[in-house]
């Protein structure tokens, strides 16, 4: 079943791309942006997948034959897999990607009680659904691919960097069936799920409140039983992603609101689903349900998304609901698909900093002003001869391919973490993805954010006028350190939940594993390894300075932020490195031509980010063994200008 879905997912995708170019964005110069700047690019929205790494890290970093070895992955051979991506890769450049502008100018708005999405979305999502996309990951007894996780990340990685507005939707959607694949009744999967794979129907998730942000289980929305077995929702969410849209026929809400009995805090949250048109017994649509959207946000970025006000029961007293599971359970539940969004979040991160860097590299390439090294007299050279600029394209390489095996890694141990053969080596890939977790969503939101505003630079005072699109992208990035729990609560969790798994001595054999595998790197990769050994020494000296500080947490709160982007990078730096370990085998045994080039420049990127940025991660060690003294030192008063 998952091997025919497959197929036709890559049927689909071959079926709908279109003649828009693929290639990467065509570039001019300053003379030729002031004669027009509504032109500028020509092909400022295009994009192209970036395959050949894609494949590389599948091949070499994260092997996708471990997850092939498996029963529930055994479909999933490399060249379809390969196949499935290259078309998923043409056709976010060749539907999504041209949406990007129109939807970052013209933008969701609400008329007349209703939200209307950019005009390009619906054609875009519409060949989104009829081909399958949303699909590639889930069950295939609901239509799915079955095909791995780390799989259908590389095809949200594609969708995101084509438009992240646009993609924000399906990635709620697919957290919404993951939820309700482990939480849900039978006869609710039968009822829900089926159209929310297919990306008929859509998901979202309800949390948060105007006094409930990030602690919710400060909610206050209310939940009362009816005679019918269902309950009446009462109360508002705020910053609701694709709370209503004019895409699919049908929103199917997952909202956490208290029963009237419920104890305080999140210990009295239960969830409910809440469709925005009620599913009669026969599977059609019946009436429309009390649920409204009462404004939408103007927003930095992303406007094409409409994060939207949500009025649940006011126009009846109560807006009908169906309880998941059992009451009083839902912050766990929930909590099934935030942490499945927040790997999606981080991969935004990744997606958005690929497409800037895809759009900055061919600017400095064409871009002519000043002399370089070899410059002859009264000519002008391209900026990538600077030395600066090329720091700045090699720093921002260097970032995505890092962030890109990190993330890759993560859904990697997730996927295992369920279809590995034995409960032991189940549990330490579930063990694996939870520490990973918050790596991926915070450094890989925080480097998005960081390798847009260098694409911003290296596009000079070009980059600052909206007309060359790559502001756009800095905008659109700066919301992911701050959804799905902001980068500091992730920050937190790492220190405070998942150093101490297995009293500190899963992190411990975890840290292990690296310095194993940097200590067997080939000896023309010494450079590497050394920078990589002082990385893992500072991460060993953190590590345990936070285990013996945790009886003043505010001490350990005080680190946790400069130490998880301590972890993160020297974890990105060792994946490189096993990238680079690959690649010099593979030269060693005769690779040529493009091949040759491409494996040489792997080993220089690796290079580069161990000796140039992962010593940068190991100056914050201060930072982290620092405590909480200077940051309680002065008060409000003493703050204040």
């Amino acid at each position: 079943m998952g091997l025919q879905v497959g197929c036709r997912l890559r049927r689909c995708a071959l079926r709908l791309a279109t003649t828009a170019p693929t290639g990467t964005a065509a570039t001019v110069g300053e003379e030729s942006f002031r004669r027009d700047l509504r032109s500028y690019p020509p092909g400022m929205d295009t994009y192209t997948a970036p395959l050949r790494d894609v494949r590389f890290v599948l091949e070499h970093i994260t092997p996708l034959t471990a997850l092939t070895a498996t029963e529930a992955f055994a479909h999933a051979d490399p060249e379809l897999v390969m196949g499935l991506l290259e078309e998923a890769g043409r056709f976010a450049a060749s539907a999504i990607a041209p949406t990007n502008r129109d939807g970052d100018t013209q933008g969701s708005v609400l008329s007349d009680g209703e939200v209307v999405t950019p005009d390009s979305f619906k054609q875009a999502y519409r060949q989104y659904v009829e081909a399958g996309w949303g699909a590639v990951q889930h069950p295939a007894e609901f239509g799915g691919g079955a095909f791995p996780l780390a799989v259908a990340n590389a095809v949200k990685e594609f969708i995101t960097s084509g438009n992240m507005a646009f993609s924000l939707g399906p990635l709620l959607t697919t957290g919404a069936v993951y939820l309700m694949q482990h939480h849900c009744s039978q006869e609710q999967l039968d009822a829900y799920v089926p159209k929310l794979v297919s990306g008929e129907w859509a998901g979202t998730m309800n949390l948060t409140e105007p006094q409930a942000g990030s602690d919710v289980g400060a909610v206050t929305t209310k939940a009362v039983p009816a005679e019918d077995g269902t309950y009446r929702i009462t109360g508002q969410k705020i910053y609701i992603t694709y709370g209503e849209h004019d895409l699919t026929d049908n929103i199917v809400h997952l909202v956490l609101a208290r029963l009237p009995d419920a104890p305080p805090g999140g210990k009295g949250i239960s969830l409910f689903i809440v469709p925005k048109v009620l599913v009669e017994d026969d599977g059609s649509l019946g009436e429309r349900n009390d649920v409204q959207v009462v404004s939408i946000e103007h927003k930095l970025g992303i406007h094409g998304s409409p994060t939207c006000v949500m009025a649940f029961g006011e126009a009846t007293g109560g807006a009908v609901g169906e309880l998941v599971g059992e009451p009083n359970q839902g912050m766990r539940q929930m909590f099934t698909m935030m942490n499945d969004a927040r790997l999606g979040v981080g991969l935004q991160g990744l997606a958005i900093a690929e497409r800037a860097y895809q759009q900055a590299l061919p600017y400095a390439q064409d871009r002519q002003q000043g002399r370089g090294p070899d410059t002859p007299p009264g000519e002008q050279a391209p900026i990538i001869e600077h030395a600066d600029v090329r720091r700045m394209l090699l720093t921002m390489k260097a970032n995505v391919e890092a962030v890109r095996a990190l993330c890759y890694l993560n859904a990697h141990a997730l996927a295992l973490a369920h279809a590995a053969p034995d409960d032991a080596a189940r549990e330490e890939h579930r063990k694996l993805a939870d520490l990973l977790t918050p790596l991926s969503k915070a450094w890989g939101t925080d480097v998005g954010v960081e390798m847009t505003s260098v694409a911003v630079q290296v596009h000079g005072g070009m980059g600052y006028v909206e007309e060359t699109g790559v502001a756009q992208h800095y905008r659109d990035a700066r919301i992911a350190p701050i959804y799905e729990g902001t980068n500091g609560i992730q920050a937190l969790d790492l220190v405070g939940r998942k150093l101490p798994m297995d009293g500190g001595a899963f992190v411990k054999a975890f840290l292990g594993e690296l310095r194993t595998e940097v200590d067997a790197l080939p000896g023309s990769l010494s450079a590497i390894a050394e920078a990589l050994h002082e990385g893992l020494d500072a991460v060993d000296r953190t590590t345990a300075w936070l285990g013996e500080h945790r009886e003043s947490f505010d001490d350990v709160a005080a680190g946790a932020t400069p130490y998880l982007r301590l972890l993160a990078t020297v974890v990105g730096g060792v994946l490189l490195a096993r990238g680079a370990a690959a690649a010099q085998r593979l030269l060693d045994d005769g690779a040529s031509g493009g091949d040759a080039e491409f494996l040489a420049a792997k080993v220089t990127v690796a290079r580069f980010f161990a000796t140039q940025l992962v010593p940068a991660a190991v100056g914050l060690e201060p930072s982290v063994t620092a405590g909480a003294g200077d940051l309680r030192a002065l008060d409000a008063g003493q703050l204040a200008p």
